[in-house]
């Protein structure tokens, strides 16, 4: 190992100690964490009501669960609890408890999630530093923070925030785990991964395979001790994980929500299908566009092949330390090849924690990379922990190694890769920040070439250049977290950092298209946006705190109509399957909502269970939140569960537990509403990330809609055509 006066990564002093932790810390440390724990609060928190209600899908079950605690354990869309949201509630349990402790409002809902942020920051830090010292701590933990990606989602309300969370953590508890052969941490390590199984379903197990095989193969006990202690922690994960499904599965189907997202009212149905295998081989039943095969034309999520994560509407959200975290991988594995197995050296607890990590992100890159469904820009940010992680690591361990030639030009042969990739991605976006490309570039390379050749020209120096290097790695993704942060976002489908040529998405998701009351206005007071790429601004959803605008992203391929619009238009961005103009009935973000609407939902609510029903959760969420009353969401997310059926919406309205029917004519605003068969057969979409076909023509909640126009008479209260259940036309 080569010494240095004031070394820039110090290590634990256990790393040349028999002893395996080190126990003073250098003065600096405790500030240096403490300025990137703040800092990061900061920027998840900067502007934070921006978003409105971000996902107004989720949100409205926000709102329901603070009010209801039957609605907070299912998780249902709404306070009536007729229907749940399409994922476990675990990622809503948080919100709704802050919303139930202050009040429904933007920061309520999104406070939580920015707060996860800076715990993912901490975990992160604490579990490179035991090995790794501080400074790669401080590395890792800034790399994090400032991954676009991450920066969006932990501002958002989405699962993918407290999955990363728990992903995480299930890293770090299996690396304390290995150190010594510990059972407890192996337990919680089963109970994290069960959580993130209540947040996601299967996308927490991704990272299973390689964390069991390393504790199997380096875990310093013998091999029975570990097989039994592995068996241990599966059990701890499934019943962290079971216990919720169980009660859900046990619970008479007539006395609970329906399971939203499913055709069959089950839990495990939409677990093992749709929101499982269904997105690995692309079999999902009604899903729109499929993921593309390799090599071969793209479907409506992109085309699947080993660069997916590097293409253009993914590359600017996860992939600028990426190349880097690959090359650092094998460097670092390289360097400590001689451990022994048992880690109780702490140069086998290296080994293993590159290989924990580095596994993680391997198979998670795989899957991602080759999943032929369902697949959105934001899923990357669970990448986000692994590249960061083994950013920190490599450069720490390359860095004790410069006295080696090998070690200080893989170093440097990084930073150059590092800048050149940036330059492209920064290229992407046109016009964005043109002079900050080549200044990433040329400061990049000039510290690659300079670093073999300051290694011994002075402390001072060699600081310099590798302070350089860092800014110029990090400046892409701090100036993609920056436009990020200062943009809002709402609906379903969103990406951070400004529209990118050959992207999809956008900050605000996708453009609804213009109602059957005239176009949708440009830069609507108060809304998150969500147009095309530099387009206009949708108004806000009803109720939504007001925030600002943004820049929009294209439409998705594979969707009819949606292959993008042009910039500084309205959009058009979606027509709907029957044909004919108008949006998805709220299908991505819901629709603006007038005094007189709300006023009207308001008026003895509380003699009914459901004061409206609107067919599609997003629709029915605008109209919720709005008033503050519950709203049924006729066929869910998508208008396309058979939930309720006609003969129960006839009950419900018999007994007069539903005052009001919501066209799908749209709100104040004539955000038009519409679905296969000419409007039909309800929205599409699969809530937060993804869409499926809505039901077909004659479905559930166009045969609802259709009884509902026949027996009751229409009226306009503030721009929305709506019926009013207690008096029918004879």
């Amino acid at each position: 190992m080569t010494t240095a006066a004031t070394p820039l990564f110090p290590v634990p002093e256990s790393r040349a100690r028999t002893s395996r932790h080190a126990t003073d810390r250098p003065l600096w440390e405790r500030p240096a964490l403490a300025g990137l724990l703040i800092a990061t609060a900061v920027l998840l928190l900067w502007d934070l009501g921006s978003s409105g209600y971000a996902n107004s899908f989720y949100s409205a079950a926000v709102q329901a669960g603070s009010e209801s605690w039957k609605a907070f354990f299912f998780g249902s869309s709404d306070a009536g609890n007729s229907i749940t949201v399409d994922k476990p509630p675990a990622a809503l349990w948080p919100m709704m408890l802050s919303v139930r402790l202050f009040g429904l409002g933007s920061w309520q809902v999104l406070v939580p999630q920015a707060l996860m942020g800076v715990a993912t920051t901490g975990v992160l830090y604490a579990a490179v530093r035991r090995q790794f010292g501080p400074g790669a701590a401080l590395l890792s933990g800034a790399v994090f923070a400032l991954t676009p990606v991450a920066a969006l989602m932990f501002r958002f309300n989405n699962p993918d925030a407290l999955l990363t969370l728990l992903l995480t953590l299930t890293v770090y508890c299996v690396l304390r785990a290995l150190d010594g052969a510990r059972t407890d941490w192996l337990l919680w390590a089963g109970v994290a991964v069960g959580f993130a199984f209540l947040t996601k379903t299967l996308q927490a197990f991704v990272i299973l395979p390689p964390l069991a095989v390393l504790y199997a193969v380096c875990a310093p006990t013998r091999l029975r001790r570990r097989l039994g202690q592995l068996l241990l922690a599966g059990l701890a994960m499934v019943v962290g994980g079971g216990w919720w499904v169980a009660v859900v599965e046990l619970w008479p189907a007539s006395s609970r929500p329906y399971i939203g997202g499913s055709q069959n009212n089950s839990f495990l149905e939409l677990t093992l299908g749709y929101n499982g295998l269904g997105r690995i081989n692309g079999n999902e039943t009604g899903s729109v566009g499929g993921g593309g095969r390799a090599g071969g034309g793209g479907g409506g999520w992109g085309e699947t092949g080993i660069d997916r994560l590097f293409s253009a509407n993914i590359g600017g959200q996860i992939s600028w330390l990426l190349p880097a975290a690959l090359v650092l991988l094998v460097a670092g594995l390289v360097v400590i090849w001689r451990a022994r197995r048992a880690t109780d050296s702490l140069e086998g607890m290296a080994r293993a924690a590159f290989l924990a990590w580095g596994g993680s992100l391997l198979i998670t890159a795989v899957v991602f990379s080759y999943m032929q469904g369902i697949f959105h820009e934001y899923y990357t940010v669970a990448l986000a922990p692994f590249v960061a992680a083994l950013i920190g690591m490599g450069v720490a361990v390359l860095w004790e190694e410069r006295g080696s030639r090998a070690a200080l030009f893989t170093l440097s042969g990084t930073l150059a890769l590092t800048a050149v990739w940036s330059y492209v991605l920064l290229g992407r976006a046109t016009g964005y920040l043109p002079w900050l490309r080549w200044v990433v570039l040329v400061g990049g390379l000039l510290a690659a070439a300079a670093l073999p050749f300051v290694v011994r020209a002075g402390r001072r120096v060699l600081q310099a250049t590798a302070a350089l290097g860092l800014a110029a790695a990090l400046a892409g993704p701090f100036a993609y977290c920056l436009t990020t942060v200062d943009t809002g976002h709402a609906g379903s489908i969103v990406t951070a950092g400004p529209a990118v040529a050959g992207g999809r998405g956008g900050p605000g998701g996708m453009m609804r298209g213009p109602g059957a009351a005239g176009e949708v206005p440009l830069g609507g007071p108060g809304g998150a946006q969500q147009g095309g790429p530099q387009g206009g601004n949708i108004p806000p959803q009803g109720g939504m705190p007001p925030g600002r605008g943004g820049q929009g992203g294209q439409g998705v391929a594979g969707v009819p109509g949606g292959a993008g619009v042009p910039g500084g238009q309205a959009g058009r961005g979606m027509e709907r399957a029957g044909g004919g103009q108008g949006g998805p009935g709220g299908l991505l973000g819901g629709t603006r909502v007038g005094a007189e609407a709300k006023a009207a939902l308001r008026a003895d609510a509380g003699k009914y269970t459901w004061a409206a029903a609107a067919v599609g959760s997003q629709n029915a969420a605008s109209y919720q939140l709005a008033s503050g009353v519950p709203v049924m969401p006729i066929g869910g997310f998508n208008g396309s569960d058979p939930s309720p059926t006609l003969e129960q919406f006839k009950q419900y309205v018999k007994d007069g537990r539903i005052h009001w029917f919501i066209s799908q004519g749209g709100g104040e605003g004539g955000i038009q509403g519409g679905g296969p068969g000419g409007g039909q057969g309800g929205a599409s979409s699969e809530s937060a990330d993804g869409m499926r076909q809505g039901g077909p023509a004659g479905g559930t909640s166009s045969a609802i809609e259709s009884w509902v126009k026949a027996t009751f008479k229409a009226s306009t209260l503030g721009g929305a055509t709506v019926y009013d259940l207690t008096a029918p036309t004879s």
